[in-house]
């Protein structure tokens, strides 16, 4: 078992919550981020610091059995920004860990990397079809990881599904603001594409096995996602029964709406990014037999647990806030689509 582990991105909703994940079973982590977390745990060492800055991580680093990186960019960032931070700081943080003589590192890519898949579920063979500056940098970024694999370190490349858990917010927040009020939601056509998610508390027990596996397993990309999934009105609809106010999911016509969701996207008045337009259209599910296989990871909790647990900590701990949109933990500003409202 690896006993020292430095998390990148350690303040934000992943990284925080897989430091206490890690600090629970016995290991010495070390978190790094730009930024103080808001839970510290107590027995953990926290650094500030830019997953750029090379020297930096190399001294953090140093005597470490392995790193877990997960600090990235988020897609509501700048295009410059999302391939500065993602590409680059992957490049140091590896580079990094190179230096120290660190043997493995965890790398925390996205399923995003396979753009919109026609082939589902969609293994890891599938090519990587990047189609906007998120996922062209996290496919870059798996470049990047490949090339130090190639090397000799052993560098486990974990490409999860959209993650839910306490902390999450970005635009699972207008759902959940919006049950709370007791409106309806709305979806993009009928609602029946069945688009696969992840419970947090998987993806920690996930990046466990990939830390603990012999190198010549785990040196290898796996895709990680919940086994136990429906449509996206079944998903939605829970959220909406489980506040109570008699919230429905309600279709509306895809073709205008998109075109109207793609101009507030571009003018900046929506924070609704165009893949996640196209991925809510279509089916969306990877297979996870590899790291069923390989790594004896098996999902415990199914697209429902994690949206209605996400929700239950939404609604003891954040309740309707504007954010930032800088990290996962902060609710996105809903812009032209709060206006929406008044309409359901």
């Amino acid at each position: 078992m690896a006993v020292r582990v430095v998390v990148t991105g350690s303040s934000g909703m992943l990284g925080g919550g897989l430091v206490r994940h890690l600090a629970a079973e016995g290991r010495e982590v070390t978190g790094v981020d730009l930024r103080p977390g808001p839970d510290q745990v107590p027995g953990v060492r926290y650094a500030t610091g830019d997953i750029r800055d090379t020297p930096l991580m190399t001294e953090l680093a140093a005597g470490a059995g392995a790193v877990v990186h997960c600090a990235a960019a988020l897609p509501s960032y700048p295009d410059e920004e999302i391939r500065d931070v993602i590409v680059r700081g992957t490049g140091s943080v590896l580079t990094a860990a190179s230096r120290a003589g660190v043997p493995r590192v965890v790398h925390i890519s996205s399923t995003a990397v396979y753009g919109l898949p026609s082939v589902v579920p969609t293994p890891e063979t599938h090519p990587r079809r990047p189609v906007d500056a998120y996922s062209r940098a996290k496919a870059a970024a798996e470049e990047v990881a490949e090339r130090f694999r190639a090397e000799g370190m052993c560098v486990p490349i974990l490409r999860p599904k959209t993650f839910l858990g306490p902390g999450r917010m970005g635009l699972f927040a207008m759902l959940f603001e919006w049950a709370q009020e007791g409106r309806d939601f709305p979806v993009l056509g009928r609602g029946e594409a069945r688009i696969q998610m992840l419970a947090v508390d998987d993806l920690f027990r996930a990046i466990s096995r990939a830390l603990d596996a012999p190198p010549e397993v785990a040196g290898d990309t796996f895709n990680i996602a919940a086994a136990d999934f429906a449509t996206l009105r079944e998903d939605f609809q829970a959220v909406l029964d489980a506040a109570g106010r008699g919230g429905r999911v309600r279709s509306i016509p895809a073709r205008p709406a998109l075109a109207v969701l793609r101009l507030l996207g571009r003018a900046g008045a929506s924070p609704v990014y165009d893949r996640l337009l196209y991925k809510l259209l279509a089916d969306s599910y990877v297979s996870v037999d590899r790291a069923r296989d390989r790594l004896g990871f098996e999902p415990l909790l199914s697209n429902r647990d994690a949206i209605l647990r996400t929700y239950e900590w939404w609604r003891r701990h954040a309740g309707p806030a504007a954010g930032s949109g800088r990290t996962s933990r902060d609710a996105w500003r809903q812009g032209a689509l709060s206006l929406a409202k008044v309409f359901f």
